[in-house]
């Protein structure tokens, strides 16, 4: 992770103290940068893509670019970075050449006749950081907050003639890597700003869209071969899925973005509930909602159409995200400790001292007896270390009540034999007794959440835990996973990105976008 000057001073004396050239010049990794950068390789669509130019060698172009600005549009403060989303495809397809190659020799098949019936599948993921402090230097103010849009190749297969069925001949071992996670689109945005979110990620979907109706054509182990792509807006949190398709905020009486239940139905019934939302019937709800052909009130308007107030801009998968999902779980827990340790379920309505003071009586619980310190906002890794046995027992000292004891440590025993199902890569190979258990677990957790702990859960549950109730059977039947359709990759890239910046951008507002964006390229490459 050196930067240019000091990977230059590092070669110079090398060079001149040990008379050898062990490193390479600069120039020489400007060259082979290249090669792995997209814009490298040729490649065609058919048949062409909609509204995309068919060149092939286009770097690192203005996310603004296709911004048609009039004389009375307000000049737009944020400034974007990105790759055409083709053209960085092809060169991803192109790392894995080797691997596709070898998975084709290894099924036996004969790679000269595997030309066409190559399906790609895509992992779409966008996340929005804060606290990105802003550059001195010329152009727009932008706001101190960053979103980012990237991808992961998820798996290759081909299709044989008369075959129904597809061949998997490349899987991603790794797919919550950031190493497999490519930077596609980088803005200084804020990701509630949805006017200028949809602005600039216009053109990946118009491109997105156009790929889906095409196939290409690209040279991969010395013959031309024909790849289709399917996309997957999965890596997406709650909030982000909610901006997306046109939903009501997190905190919306409709609790779920995968079913129309409410917060009370919800509470109510924990576990039967099945996954019905999709992107098209959002944008026809949004039409009922724009137009109110019934003339109903707003009241009966809003539950005609179960909380869809925007117009969907970009199809999103209905999954749930792991990592969000440990998340969203542990805070719930972390509250239902403090209840737990002041006996909430006797006396209802506790002032905010007595509050403050389980936090911080149950803060240095964990942080004595597992030093665990904590945290502002929870985090993945905090979350992970608070949902342990371990932990739940270190709790229980200062539970008064025995019988409650019990009920907790029930409570967690049974989110541990769940959580394996929501959080593997392939459950069925990795866990699969849990995964036969899941819907009699969750049963269960449901029983002791509305009799025991009643007090949290009459008439209202958090949108994380209805979800892990009700939805992951399903979902893992569909999809085979959830876990490896996790927005994680891209979350540690949020990490790169601030490492990057730091250490190998230059300082300007108007070029260090382009250097991250160059940078974190390489690094997943």
């Amino acid at each position: 992770f050196f930067s240019c000057s000091q990977y230059h001073k590092m070669y110079r004396t090398v060079k001149a103290t040990s008379g050898r050239q062990i490193f390479q010049p600069l120039h020489t990794l400007r060259n082979a940068e290249k090669e792995l950068l997209p814009g490298f390789n040729q490649f065609e669509w058919q048949p062409a893509l909609k509204s995309v130019s068919t060149s092939w060698d286009v770097g690192i172009i203005d996310g603004l670019s296709g911004w048609t600005s009039s004389v009375d549009d307000v000049p737009a403060d944020t400034i974007s970075r990105r790759f055409r989303y083709d053209v960085a495809l092809v060169s991803a397809l192109k790392d894995l050449e080797e691997d596709i190659m070898d998975g084709l020799r290894e099924r036996g098949l004969d790679d000269s006749m595997c030309t066409t019936g190559f399906t790609v599948v895509v992992k779409e993921s966008c996340d929005g950081m804060g606290d990105v402090s802003e550059k001195h230097g010329s152009g727009p103010a932008v706001p101190e907050k960053a979103v980012r849009f990237s991808f992961t190749i998820m798996s290759v297969s081909i299709r044989l003639e008369g075959e129904d069925d597809g061949i998997t001949i490349f899987q991603e071992q790794k797919p919550n890597s950031e190493l497999s996670c490519r930077p596609l689109c980088l803005m200084f945005v804020d990701e509630s700003d949805h006017e200028t979110l949809t602005a600039i990620l216009g053109p990946v979907k118009a491109e997105r869209k156009a790929m889906m109706e095409s196939r290409l054509i690209i040279s991969v182990g010395g013959l031309q071969r024909s790849f289709r792509f399917f996309f997957r807006g999965t890596g997406y949190d709650e909030k982000m899925v909610r901006e997306m398709e046109g939903l009501e905020a997190s905190g919306s009486t409709y609790i779920c973005t995968l079913c129309d239940s409410t917060r009370a139905e919800a509470s109510q019934n924990m576990v039967l509930h099945s996954v019905t939302r999709s992107h098209d019937e959002n944008l026809e709800r949004y039409e009922i909602w724009r137009k109110n052909p019934f003339s109903e009130s707003a009241d009966e308007l809003r539950d005609r159409v179960k909380g869809v107030s925007a117009k969907p801009f970009m199809e999103t998968q209905p999954t749930l995200d792991a990592l969000h999902c440990d998340i969203g779980n542990a805070t719930e827990f972390y509250k239902i400790f403090q209840d737990e340790i002041g006996e909430v379920y006797q006396k209802p309505n506790p002032s905010r001292e007595e509050r403050r003071r389980w936090r911080s009586t149950l803060d240095k619980q964990l942080r004595n007896k597992l030093k665990l310190k904590p945290v502002m906002r929870m985090n993945g890794n905090y979350a992970r270390r608070l949902m342990t046995r371990e932990a739940v027992e270190a709790v229980c000292e200062l539970v008064p009540s025995e019988e409650r004891r019990e009920a907790l440590l029930k409570l967690i025993d049974l989110y541990l034999q769940m959580k394996p199902v929501w959080r593997s890569t392939c459950p069925s190979k990795d866990c699969p007794d849990q995964l036969c258990r899941y819907s009699y677990n969750s049963q269960e957790f449901a029983d002791l959440l509305s009799s025991i702990f009643k007090y949290r859960y009459d008439g209202k549950i958090t949108n994380y835990l209805h979800k892990t109730l009700a939805h992951v059977p399903e979902i893992v039947e569909r999809d085979g996973s959830i876990g490896a359709w996790a927005s994680e990759g891209n979350e540690s890239g949020n990490k790169l990105f601030r490492r990057f910046r730091k250490m190998n951008a230059r300082q300007s507002k108007t070029y260090e976008l382009e250097d991250i964006l160059k940078h974190h390229w390489l690094y997943t490459s």
